[in-house]
């Protein structure tokens, strides 16, 4: 046997042996069980450590349950379990450190019951050791390795990297029996990289053959008698503002002004669903995707590209169907009235934002040097100007129309929206996917035009539907209040640092409290780190046909529509608005209420898709300057080492505290400090320190720095 077989042989020995003694000190447990202990079965779903064992999330707890290796009996992450609690009546919880440095002041249960096995698969490399073949998974949630069946096709791919599913596992088996969904791969390929990040998200990286042939048969040509049954806006003043590498242009801004000295604003969004039908092969495509995936080198659309940057694109000097909202303002930016439908309208003019806004600062209608010119990268090729409007008139109305987005943008502000400015980065890559450089993303001023304008649509619609009667059934974008013991451990932090936060009893003061500390921290060396702070301390937005507001953005009614050929919510938004346009009854909300979990769910797994990218591009363009030092900052503190972020790139990676050799490093969990025994040395979130890049292991998308002695 070789090294590596023999390895692995002795680690799944030492775990089924550790699980079958698991197995009977817990039947042990439950003969010695205390009748007076309070006993509490939950539901949740499994987030599993590398060391065997998970943490279990409730919906509606704020505190995760803790359960060690012994009682998962066979869970995997991503599974719904049944756990049961049990509490010594007139008891503590316990205060013991758990694995990583989490602590067990909230609760311990054990699995009970696997009401739903996760259909996630797993990726790792296939390894025919003599009869045996394994799929060697370095995910820190899978802490086994996956027994496949082999067979000669399996032998063939020996090496190459691929995707497994479960088929069985329960206790008394030695390892988890898979089944081989998709081959990826050589490792370390770009390709092969990328797909397995969407494979281990369960996330397509190419449509069905049916799918596209579907797609292909669409018309493409407008019917007279479709344009008739739209308000047309073909003559009316069009243009769209996108990033300078785009495709899907799915959202066009028009303006005119009226006689009544008042401006029309027309937020035209592509109208998908004329094209896709409910329930046709592309919608349940769209639906099962629930989103586009953007990761570093590709997007990953919702819809086929036929549509996606064909028919529903809303091109320059091409007639386009869409769904608007249109408005008529004031100079001070109140809405005098509002009207929603289907329209038909031929843009003038496609700009991206660098555009945009260098127009803006040479007329002084934004900051100066706001654009760093020399890094931006427009690609676009260089063609004349063939609008219907003049370009003198495009670029006027753009100047009106921001100047009503600043009264929009300051009037959210002043009602308790919440505004964070932490720096954005974005990884270039090259044609072959390989990372060239790391820059931050500029907050143009020509993106918060547009911004508020999407912000707009999105609240008006949903006040629509929310006022109509009787009562319709809708699908709103959500943002609960933050919890108030997060809070309150915000306060704790940020007083480390010597700020004082002010009352917190409500959504409002919090709101208040958080945009005065902001402004307070901001260029300070602590501000990345307070500013991810209060990030966590807020709740994550959510589609649902529950409305309870959106906190963040401050408004009582909020929704997306503004981007269906990207979001499946947007398209479910468009039917049922012009449902209720028709007048029609409402829809069943105990089933839409599923779609909208559904949407939610895959939004969730392509934000953790889009960020794996990230890291592991990061990782790979650290990995030839390892032995290199930088300037960095402590962006998060542990009882297992020091988070940095380095200079300028703002990449992320870990000093761990057992590579400190000259002293011994406590952590203060509550004063977020790590502290030396023998120098009493101290470090603090937002300390500067130099480190040495020490090594990148690609695989787990994981950077080590070494602390450089000053």
């Amino acid at each position: 046997m070789n090294k590596i077989g023999k390895k692995r042989s002795e680690k799944r020995f030492e775990r089924s042996s550790e699980r079958r003694a698991g197995k009977a000190h817990g039947r042990g447990v439950k003969r010695r069980e205390n009748r007076r202990d309070v006993s509490e079965t939950l539901t949740g779903v499994v987030a599993m450590g590398r060391g065997g064992y998970g943490f279990v999330t409730v919906e509606g707890r704020t505190e995760d349950i803790f359960i060690p290796e012994r009682k998962m009996h066979s869970a995997l992450s991503g599974d719904t379990v049944q756990v049961i609690v049990r509490t010594p009546k007139g008891g503590k919880k316990g205060d013991s450190k758990g694995p990583a440095g989490r602590s067990q002041s909230h609760i311990e249960g054990e699995v009970v019951a696997i009401v739903e096995r996760s259909n996630k698969p797993y990726v790792g490399l296939l390894q025919v050791i003599f009869k045996n073949a394994w799929v060697i998974v370095e995910s820190k949630s899978m802490p086994y390795d996956i027994q496949v069946p082999l067979t000669d096709e399996i032998k063939a791919y020996a090496g190459q990297k691929v995707a497994v599913k479960i088929v069985k596992w329960h206790n008394g088996m030695d390892a988890p029996l898979g089944a081989i969904v998709d081959v990826l791969g050589a490792p370390g390929e770009n390709e092969t990289e990328m797909h397995a990040i969407l494979a281990e998200y369960d996330l397509p990286y190419k449509f069905p053959e049916e799918v596209e042939q579907s797609a292909a048969q669409i018309e493409v040509k407008i019917p007279a008698g479709e344009i008739k049954r739209r308000r047309d806006f073909r003559k009316v003043l069009t243009f769209t503002i996108d990033p300078a590498d785009a495709k899907d242009f799915d959202d066009a801004i028009s303006f005119q002004r009226l006689d009544n000295g008042n401006v029309e604003v027309g937020v035209h969004i592509a109208d998908v669903t004329h094209y896709v039908l409910p329930n046709d092969i592309i919608d349940r495509e769209g639906y099962e995707r629930g989103t586009s995936v953007y990761l570093v080198d590709r997007t990953v659309p919702m819809l086929p590209t036929v549509l996606s940057d064909n028919l529903c694109s809303l091109r320059p000097n091409e007639e386009k169907l869409t769904f608007s909202a249109v408005f008529e303002m004031d100079e001070k930016a109140n809405v005098k009235s509002s009207w929603f439908g289907r329209t038909v309208i031929k843009s003038s003019r496609r700009f991206c934002y660098e555009e945009v806004q260098a127009h803006l600062e040479d007329v002084g209608l934004a900051k100066m040097g706001s654009v760093d010119r020399g890094r931006i990268v427009d690609n676009r090729p260089k063609t004349p100007y063939k609008g219907l409007a003049k370009e003198e008139d495009v670029l006027k109305a753009v100047e009106e129309l921001q100047k009503i987005a600043a009264v929009l943008r300051k009037k959210r502000f002043s009602h308790g929206a919440i505004e964070f400015e932490r720096p954005e980065m974005k990884v270039l890559v090259d044609e072959a996917g390989k990372p060239v450089d790391v820059i931050q993303k500029i907050g143009f001023e020509a993106n918060w035009l547009i911004e508020e304008y999407m912000l707009l649509a999105n609240k008006y619609v949903a006040t629509f539907v929310s006022k109509l009667k009787p009562k319709r059934t809708f699908v709103y974008r959500v943002h609960d209040t933050p919890d108030a013991e997060k809070i309150e451990v915000l306060k704790g932090f940020v007083h480390h640092f010597g700020y004082q936060m002010g009352p917190t009893e409500n959504g409002k003061a919090i709101a208040k409290e958080l945009n005065s500390l902001m402004k307070r921290v901001k260029a300070t060396p602590e501000c990345n780190a307070i500013q991810l702070m209060a990030l966590r301390s807020m709740a994550r937005a959510k589609y649902t046909t529950e409305n309870i507001g959106h906190y963040g953005l401050a408004f009582d009614n909020y929704t997306h529509f503004t981007s269906p050929i990207r979001r499946y919510p947007d398209m479910m938004v468009h039917r049922l608005l012009a449902r209720y346009l028709d007048e029609a009854e409402s829809v069943n909300p105990a089933q839409w209420e599923d779609f909208c979990k559904h949407c939610s769910m895959r939004e969730q797994l392509a934000t953790e898709a889009e960020r794996a990218s990230i890291k592991y591009k990061m990782a790979e363009y650290l990995s030839d300057k390892v032995g290199q030092e930088f300037e960095g900052t402590i962006s998060g503190l542990t009882e297992r080492g020091m988070y940095v972020e380095i200079e300028p790139t703002k990449i992320e990676g870990m000093v761990s505290l057992r590579d400190i050799k000259d002293d011994y490093f406590e952590f203060d969990e509550k004063a977020y400090t790590l502290t030396g025994k023998r120098t009493g040395r101290v470090y603090r979130m937002g300390d500067k320190v130099r480190i040495k890049v020490f090594k990148t292991n690609l695989e787990q998308r994981l950077i080590d720095y070494m602390l450089i002695d000053e």
